[in-house]
């Protein structure tokens, strides 16, 4: 049901490039020049089983440390879960990662040499997936990591295949993002505090294709897979009012744990409806 209506509009754009109007036929370079506008869309993220939290327990920077009690047990063995914990314990389960919509603002330019068309496009905008991962401890408590996106921005290459008033192309470039990343706890022994930039830079590649409908605007259909390194949120967890046998405080190290996600990516795929104007 998410992909049907762009299932009906590719096959829109297909029916309207087999109808182009007339002008078509005696515009040389329908797709050069300069253009602005916009797209709306559904993004998706790839399935991130196996995702969980990491912890340097001894603060030399490497997380492979195994957080244990006083009595040497594993203190997360009741284990974890690609999403955001429901309650204390894993019985319930976890919501899933929520996938949503995405839309943007673009300006590119475009050459035309016969067939080939080759330009570069800047766009910026939003995304609404969000993205959690969580560990149980056996206290019982449940520790969660989310990060979702403020905004996104992009600067793509594009080149592609002009058939006459409809234009097939493959794009790419750097991307650029603003995430946002939270911790939440039922822990309300412990102290937490995270810390990490927000400024995550990345690739956007794909492609699509252009349908002119008249000698100023066009519509069409666009895939991206977009992907930004996102490795350096922190949380450390200190004493707080727990005691001393607190695992995340147990000696030697009396300092903290600190936590990181294991899945060192973000990233998603995009589906969207375009249209631009062009001058």
């Amino acid at each position: 049901m998410k992909y049907r209506q762009f299932t009906v509009f590719a096959t829109s754009v297909a029916a309207l490039g087999a109808a182009s109007p007339a002008f078509a036929q005696t515009d040389a370079k329908p797709f050069e020049g300069i253009y602005v506008g916009g797209s709306f869309g559904y993004d998706v993220q790839p399935n991130d089983v196996g995702s969980r939290i990491l912890f340097d327990r001894n603060l030399d920077g490497n997380f492979n440390d195994t957080v244990t009690t006083a009595a040497g047990a594993n203190a997360f063995s009741p284990g974890f879960c690609n999403g955001a914990a429901i309650a204390n314990v894993p019985t319930p389960g976890c919501t899933n990662d929520r996938d949503g919509i995405d839309y943007a603002g673009r300006i590119g330019f475009d050459v035309q040499q016969g067939v080939l068309v080759a330009g570069i496009v800047g766009e910026i905008g939003k995304s609404e997936v969000r993205d959690s991962v969580s560990a149980f401890s056996t206290t019982p408590a449940s520790y969660t990591m989310t990060r979702k996106v403020d905004y996104n921005a992009s600067l793509r290459g594009r080149v592609g295949y002009a058939a006459n008033t409809t234009l097939f192309y493959a794009t790419g470039g750097v991307a650029y993002a603003k995430i946002k990343s939270t911790f939440t706890t039922t822990n309300t022994a412990n102290a937490f505090a995270g810390r990490g930039k927000d400024d995550r830079w990345g690739v956007a590649l794909g492609g699509g294709i252009e349908q002119k409908l008249g000698r100023n605007f066009s519509i069409g259909m666009e895939y991206l897979y977009n992907r930004f390194r996102d490795n350096d949120y922190r949380v450390r967890a200190t004493a707080g009012s727990a005691p001393a046998t607190n695992p995340f405080i147990l000696a030697p190290n009396t300092t903290g744990t600190d936590f990181r996600r294991s899945d060192r990516n973000f990233a998603w795929h995009s589906v969207r409806a375009v249209a631009a104007f062009r001058f």
